[in-house]
């Protein structure tokens, strides 16, 4: 018989007490490790829960607003629990919709203060929405950075869309429509849609699309924040144009009225 020596096997602690068991002893071998988790969720979801909680709001929150504004500022201490919670989940993947919960609660906070509030004065509508701005920008360097993305991707769709609207002469028109009674907002809301139809403000909204859609394309080859922000700011391309299709066809359902 071959000593462990010449064969090669070390001879001390545990491999000696194999040995001296006779040609019975098996060696047990450790089970395998479990497969870990996915690095990520699958490709399309986190941005595809980013595109539905950006086109969201406008069905939900506007007429939530505009109904109870104090409700809807109120329902951002649950919704901001809840994420918390889910980011510190021990699934990575329910970290990941955790963190980007959290700037969506920013973002849900700045339309309620807005829209319910401000909502006449045109002016302070960045302002009020951009009032977690630093906190985003600090936390795209730590474990927050895909909730930051989001919130500054949302933040960053709506500075383009209230700079289409001064651009093409519309901003006057903001305090008339949300002041006025139903019928004569929506009849002012659909005129308003009408002078978009002309060739300057319709080359204008072209050319602010595609650059939203370059970057939102360079984004999308990122890391998840970068996934992210690129689902937010193509799904804010989508909200305008569902927004003004709905300013001239049934100004009742645009969600400003």
């Amino acid at each position: 018989m071959y000593s462990a020596a010449v064969i090669g096997l070390p001879t001390s602690g545990s491999t000696r007490d194999l040995l001296s068991r006779g040609p019975r002893a098996r060696v047990v071998t450790a089970p395998p490790s479990p497969r870990p988790l996915p690095r990520h969720l699958s490709g399309w979801v986190l941005p595809g829960v980013a595109a539905l909680l950006t086109v969201g709001p406008v069905f939900v929150q506007a007429p939530l607003v505009r109904a109870a504004p104090m409700v809807s500022a109120l329902i951002t201490a649950p919704l901001l629990l809840l994420a918390l919670a889910a980011a510190r989940h021990p699934s990575p993947d329910q970290q990941r919709l955790g963190l980007l919960l959290v700037g969506f609660a920013g973002s849900w906070l700045g339309g309620t203060l807005f829209w319910g509030w401000g909502r006449n004065h045109p002016v302070l509508h960045l302002p009020i929405e951009a009032f977690a701005l630093p906190l985003a920008i600090g936390g795209l360097r730590t474990r927050w950075r895909i909730g930051a993305a989001f919130y500054l991707a949302s933040l960053l769709g709506t500075a383009l869309t209230d700079g289409m609207i001064a651009l093409t002469g519309l901003m006057p028109l903001w305090p008339p429509i949300v002041q006025a009674a139903p019928e004569t907002a929506m009849s002012l809301l659909q005129q308003a849609a009408l002078n978009l139809l002309s060739p300057l403000p319709l080359l204008a909204l072209a050319l602010t699309a595609a650059w939203i859609g370059t970057l939102a394309w360079r984004l999308k080859g990122g890391d998840e924040a970068g996934q992210v922000a690129a689902a937010t700011l193509a799904s804010t391309v989508l909200v305008d144009g569902v927004f003004l299709g709905a300013a001239l066809l049934a100004p009742g359902l645009s969600g400003l009225i």
